[in-house]
């Protein structure tokens, strides 16, 4: 790591051609600290690897000669059309990246028509979001009560937030050595307008545990999932499930779409990837149902693969804070641009015409 950062580029050079090259560059933009909380995950960190090795074991098998003059990257998904699959994942404290923070992600977002999930620890108020921009959700982190939840909710209903994604993996934050070793703290007085940086916690009592009686005691359930979708008309997206049976149960209650996710390995560690879990998934929900890959996603076969597994669409986390830490703004756009036409080659030389023809007849498995 050079002593002296290097400041944001204002051009993109003509050496970053791929979102692996943005991870390498983006390691010269950050503070040491920074970089490893960026990069690492939980415990040995085996989730990240996995994340990114399901989708080397899947295999493609073109088909040849389609008429594909009519092609096209759009998708349909909770009543919206978007014009292609490639979403922005939560990720909070991103001024902690490039200072213009959220604001720089949005505009990056809105010019490459992708759809943003706005973490509730943004450090960018969501009310500076364009309200007119019809592709930005809400990700809801639970505030430890019901009231304080469905406020934020409220705030993002009122602003014309199409969606809101309520992250329900991380009751308790993972145990990530690498990010302890080098005693990583968000900077004192950095702005979260929405929620604290950290939520309080319950006092305890005498002989209580502070896992069990702490963060466990004030985490949501069932319940306060089925009340709050009583509560909004707008659709309530779960991130962070992996097993089939919790993905019955959101449905019974009337969850309208899941993000399949492990939280980028950064909170389970030796957790399923999210590649793995998908068609576990995909079997026990209606065909329509709508379903998200969320993890190991670098390259637009990755996004072919997902989608022929099942995914209606895939977030992005990592790779474009890459882009924003090298470029701001213009970084993210760059990066979404690199994957969307990788996804737009691999469609064509895969003989798929639309998303909807994306299916597993495409696919090998070793």
């Amino acid at each position: 790591m050079p002593n002296t950062l290097r400041p944001a580029l204002t051009a993109i050079p003509a050496h970053l051609q791929t979102l692996l090259d943005y991870e390498r560059e983006a390691k010269d933009f950050l503070p040491e600290a920074t970089w490893h909380y960026l990069q690492g995950g939980a415990m040995s960190e085996s989730s990240i690897r996995n994340n990114l090795a399901s989708f080397e074991k899947i295999k493609l098998v073109p088909r040849l000669l389609n008429d594909l003059t009519h092609g096209s990257t759009k998708c349909q998904l909770l009543g919206q059309s978007f014009p292609h699959p490639i979403f922005l994942a939560p990720i909070g404290h991103q001024q902690l990246f490039h200072p213009q923070g959220e604001a720089a992600t949005a505009l990056a977002a809105e010019v490459l028509q992708s759809n943003l999930i706005l973490s509730t620890f943004t450090n960018t108020d969501l009310h500076e979001l364009k309200q007119e921009n019809p592709f930005k959700w809400f990700q809801l982190y639970w505030q430890g009560e019901r009231e304080k939840s469905l406020a934020l909710l409220k705030q993002a209903e009122a602003h014309d937030y199409k969606a809101i994604v309520i992250t329900v993996d991380s009751p308790h934050k993972g145990i990530r050595d690498r990010e302890n070793q080098l005693f990583f703290q968000l900077p004192e007085g950095m702005q979260h307008p929405h929620t604290p940086a950290h939520i309080p916690l319950p006092e305890l009592k005498n002989g209580e545990h502070p896992v069990f009686n702490g963060l466990m005691r004030i985490a949501p359930t069932w319940k306060d999932i089925e009340w709050i979708i009583q509560q909004t008309d707008l659709p309530i997206i779960l991130k962070g499930i992996l097993h089939p049976k919790d993905a019955e149960i959101a449905l019974k209650i009337g969850i309208k779409g899941l993000i399949i996710s492990n939280h980028g390995g950064r909170v389970l560690d030796t957790s399923i990837a999210p590649l793995d879990a998908l068609s576990n998934i995909r079997a026990v929900v209606p065909d329509d149902f709508p379903l998200l890959l969320d993890g190991g996603i670098r390259r637009g076969t990755d996004v072919f693969k997902a989608i022929a597994l099942g995914a209606n669409a895939v977030l992005i986390g990592r790779p474009y804070i890459h882009g924003l830490a090298v470029a701001g703004a213009l970084g993210v756009a760059h990066v979404l641009r690199i994957l969307k036409e990788e996804f737009e080659i691999t469609m064509a030389l895969m003989g798929t015409a639309t998303v909807n023809e994306i299916n597993s007849e495409y696919i090998f498995r070793e």
